[in-house]
């Protein structure tokens, strides 16, 4: 509960007049649009996603990176495009998650565009598997000014942990969060909250309670449990859980297996926020992971332009007219976290 209140007045302390004003404009014109079914938007986003690289280490059987099924390329996310987005929308942006897809921690100037961002007051936060938290990268994270550090953990036992994040070593995340919580503390920094993200799957469901006391024990100051996505899910899965409340899908009456929630057309998200990949394409949400819907590229425009341009506002309308006639939409699971 501290380390929650903490957190909100974290985030709460990024607010300026110009973030206040720019929400206040994106919340409008999403509530005016959702009850004329007419797209409008005002304002820029109040978040954003950027992925610093599609290269990982592990190979996780729901991840395209870890499953190397990409058709577009791997790389790295140039520091100068970061940077260049972000002096262009930073005095309006309150929250910024440094991940996509990859490990963000094999970007070898990641952490100076945490620093870069934090620097000029924009809430910062990242997800990693935790194998690259050696001493001088966790003392470097704590110095960044990252606000929030989720690791992932997903088993409290390597032959539970290694059945999802595969070729991973357990050791290595447990290893790489004592470094951080013990820079934090040398250092005196409130910063970053430690989360440990465990994603419940059926091999390590019996371990939520294990998970809890492992975060305690170590001094993380959260758990999320998530929800998984499962990309060939009507068919049934070894990894859907047998435990409901975290799953995302139900078994129908006829055997096939379905999502749980209903569609509605609308979608918060393609207001208030969007992802750019490494090379700078601006793709609507995390569900795009193969950055098929593509609706700008950084390289060739200004922010500004692409998000308030035609190709968005099409996009925004078509939401509006019908969820169930775009697949991304369609397919959408809308993962959660639960609060551990």
């Amino acid at each position: 509960m501290l380390a929650t209140l903490r957190d909100s007045l974290s985030f709460a302390r990024k607010a300026t007049p110009a973030r206040v004003w720019n929400a206040t404009q994106v919340v409008g014109s999403y509530l005016l649009s959702k009850a004329t079914g007419r797209a409008r938007h005002a304002g820029l986003p109040v978040a954003l996603a950027f992925e610093p690289t599609t290269s990982c280490n592990l190979r996780c059987p729901e991840c395209p990176s870890g499953l190397r099924s990409f058709t577009r390329p791997t790389g790295m996310l140039p520091a100068a495009l970061f940077q260049k987005t972000i002096d262009e929308v930073g005095k309006r942006l309150w929250y910024l998650i440094f991940y996509f897809q990859g490990e963000p921690y094999l970007h070898p100037e990641f952490l100076d565009m945490v620093r870069y961002a934090s620097r000029r007051g924009i809430y910062t936060a990242t997800s990693t598997n935790a194998h690259y938290l050696s001493d001088g990268n966790a003392r470097r994270t704590v110095e960044s000014g990252l606000d929030r550090l989720i690791i992932s953990l997903d088993g409290t036992t390597q032959e539970v942990y290694q059945q999802y994040r595969v070729g991973g070593k357990l050791s290595k995340v447990l290893e790489g969060t004592r470094n951080v919580v013990r820079w934090r503390k040398e250092l005196k920094s409130s910063t970053p909250r430690i989360v440990f993200q465990f994603l419940v799957v059926r091999p390590n469901e019996h371990q939520l309670a294990d998970a809890r006391a492992l975060a305690q024990a170590m001094g993380v100051d959260d758990v999320w449990f998530k929800t998984a996505q499962i990309y060939d899910h009507q068919h049934g899965s070894p990894l859907i859980p047998t435990i409901d409340y975290y799953s995302r899908y139900e078994n129908n009456p006829d055997g096939t297996w379905g999502l749980k929630n209903k569609l509605v057309n609308h979608c918060w998200k393609m207001w208030h926020s969007c992802v750019i990949t490494w090379d700078g394409l601006v793709v609507p949400c995390c569900f795009d992971k193969d950055a098929e819907y593509r609706l700008g590229d950084l390289k060739t425009q200004t922010f500004a332009a692409l998000w308030q341009g035609s190709k968005y506002q099409q996009f925004r309308a078509a939401l509006l007219k019908g969820r169930d006639q775009i697949e991304m939409c369609r397919n959408c699971s809308e993962g959660t976290k639960v609060w551990g």
